[in-house]
């Protein structure tokens, strides 16, 4: 029986060149590259150079950056040298996407691993890039596992290039030198992505507000990479306890950590750890994962296994589709607008997060795109592409214009849900097209809300007793549940806002107050409860007057939060947003006895007239008189 030797020796006598290294693979074989920013780069480049001298090679990689790229060389010889099996497209641009489609091998990243260890995919040779050995003979693959992990373990032959800038993470990340076969040691710069944390667009940074309302304190929060989701992260600097279970880390997570905002003090599984599979960022981040405790990296078919994603609490998935149709059906290729986006690892993160206890799974997606021919909406009435996340499977969908919730709602109501956050400009042409495929009544109509921008900045979130109340603007899907509110109303309360006993509150008279432009008409509502399913307990109403260029004004409460103050944040937004829109003051009309009414507006810091018409009461106030 041999003797063992020890792990130093054997490093020793695994060590070669680049050249000596790449010359022991052979024509036919089956290569796979490390991926992302920790692709080894001189064994690839030193693999280029050898392309002319071997034959049918075929190159499986995940998210590879092309540092060198070996798709020039499959499109020169017309895949005889090599051909490549791109799992993940990463940013490539959209001209790349069309030339390099037949590469894609489109999989959900959690069954990627088991692809090569059951060897279903046999792998004959792996290049991975490595930090140094420790005591122990053990080498990090660093800011790469993903995949590569198991590709390392199941390749008849490893290439480990060994570079002293791989950082060291911990967690399920480690080869030993016994399990390699060849040994390269180049010191190179990690490929880095440099922060832009003060590059995104308007339409990101709106998409991250939106967003930042969705995600409550004690999250766990998954991420995308793409300008709207790291826009995101930027808007969650007033949140606490959140956690981070994600297929990549980025500048932007380190620098939440940094300043306490994430803890993981309540993912409810790895509690105390940032858990990822990749990094992708700026030499900082690099050396802030260098023996970092508070960071473990695992394979892909952990990170990204729905059952593990589940067990989270509210576990929070942020995405970005590419182009949605109306019924909510994702198409999520990657393009130059998303960055990084791609479709291997977003049906794993939905369908995980929605079964999380309180979680939550986001769609963004910006409202058009630039094309050679001129903008487009990427909100379509029905589309032809690759479907990512089946509509059955989307819950929340976020675009610079709005949040809606999609989960239990009619080819209707998502309809409209999905009209409402478009582009304002591409909105008429998809209600008609709704209407045509059957997907709207025809009897409906979009009003005014068909150029409406939906004012963020009139949300407030109170407390009454113990339970959230959100004060916001009304929007087109609140239709339902604005009518819900007045047939709940009691008949002393229909009788004061309405002044006759009505019975019946049909859809155009529901409409007229969920489809404003928030100028000239603005109703704001009160909801309590989950997002898309809250109850309405209150709605404020507005209309300019043109004639007196005054705001008309009227209210109606649900009982159970009568006299708790809701009616003076309604009045008090209100008067503030008629005065930004340059009307002259308040007017309205009510019954005599309406004392609350009455009290309500003397709250008011303008001097209140009263008069009487026709038997009703009616209240005014100019914003130039103060009381």
């Amino acid at each position: 029986m041999p003797t063992p030797q020890y792990w130093a020796d054997r490093y020793v006598e695994k060590l070669a060149t680049a050249t000596d290294a790449i010359n022991m693979i052979r024509s036919g074989q089956r290569v796979f590259i490390g991926s992302g920013c920790g692709e080894p780069q001189a064994l690839v480049k030193t693999l280029s150079d050898s392309s002319n001298h071997l034959s049918g090679l075929e190159i499986v990689r995940l998210l590879g950056r092309e540092t060198t790229s070996l798709t020039a060389i499959a499109n020169r010889t017309k895949d005889t040298s090599l051909n490549i099996r791109s799992i993940y497209l990463g940013s490539t641009r959209e001209p790349s996407i069309a030339l390099h489609k037949r590469f894609i091998t489109p999989m959900n990243m959690s069954d990627v691993p088991a692809l090569f260890t059951t060897r279903k995919l046999p792998l004959n040779v792996a290049l991975v890039q490595v930090s140094p050995p420790d005591d122990f003979g053990w080498m990090s693959l660093g800011i790469s596992v993903d995949v590569t992990l198991a590709a390392a373990r199941s390749a008849d032959f490893v290439i480990a290039q060994v570079n002293p800038r791989m950082p060291r993470v911990m967690g399920q990340s480690f080869l030993h030198v016994n399990d390699v076969d060849v040994i390269v040691e180049c010191e190179e710069e990690l490929v880095s992505i440099p922060s832009n944390r003060q590059t995104y667009s308007d339409a990101a940074q709106a998409i991250g507000s939106h967003i930042a309302r969705l995600i409550e304190d004690g999250s766990t929060l998954q991420i995308g990479l793409d300008a709207a989701s790291q826009a995101t992260v930027q808007g969650l600097a007033s949140k606490n306890d959140l956690g981070i279970h994600s297929q990549f880390l980025t500048d932007d997570i380190m620098h939440l950590y940094a300043v306490g905002n994430i803890n993981n003090r309540k993912k409810g599984i790895n509690e105390g750890k940032m858990v990822a599979s990749m990094a992708i960022g700026s030499r900082n981040l690099y050396e802030f994962l260098n023996d970092n405790p508070a960071v473990d990296f695992h394979p892909s078919d952990y990170v990204n296994d729905p059952f593990i994603i589940a067990q989270h609490h509210r576990m929070v998935s942020m995405n970005v589709a590419r182009t949605m149709d109306l019924t909510g059906q994702v198409a999520a290729e990657a393009s130059a607008v998303t960055r990084f986006a791609g479709v291997s690892g977003i049906p794993d993160f939905v369908r995980g997060a929605r079964r999380s206890p309180g979680g939550k799974s986001i769609l963004m997606i910006f409202s058009t795109e630039e094309t050679p021919d001129g903008i487009r909406s990427n909100i379509l009435p029905t589309f032809d592409r690759v479907v990512v996340v089946p509509r059955g499977d989307v819950h929340y969908v976020v675009s610079e214009y709005g949040a809606v919730n999609l989960f239990g709602k009619s080819l209707q109501e998502r309809a409209i849900a999905m009209i409402s956050i478009a582009h304002p400009d591409f909105r008429e042409e998809l209600f008609a097209a709704a209407k045509e495929q059957g997907l709207i009544g025809s009897e409906r109509t979009l009003g005014e809300a068909v150029k409406a921008v939906y004012p963020v900045r009139l949300e407030e979130t109170i407390e009454i007793d113990g339970q959230q109340v959100i004060i916001r603007p009304a929007k087109p899907v609140d239709e339902r549940r604005i009518q819900e509110h007045f047939y709940s109303l009691p008949k002393e309360d229909v009788f004061s806002r309405f002044f006759h006993q009505k019975t019946i509150f049909g859809r155009s008279d529901v409409q007229s107050r969920s489809n404003v432009d928030y100028v000239h008409d603005l109703t704001l509502v009160a909801v309590v409860g989950e997002f898309g399913f809250g109850k309405i307990v209150g709605v404020a109403e507005c209309m300019m007057l043109k004639d007196s260029n005054m705001t008309e004004v009227a209210f109606s409460i649900s009982p159970e939060f009568q006299g708790r103050g809701m009616g003076k944040i309604f009045l008090k937004k209100l008067a503030a947003a008629s005065r930004e829109n340059g009307m002259r003051g308040l007017i309205a009309y009510t019954i005599p006895s309406n004392t609350g009414m009455i009290r309500l507006f003397k709250t008011l810091p303008y001097k209140v007239k009263t008069h009487y018409e026709e038997g009703d009461l009616v209240l005014s106030c100019l914003f130039d008189v103060l009381a």
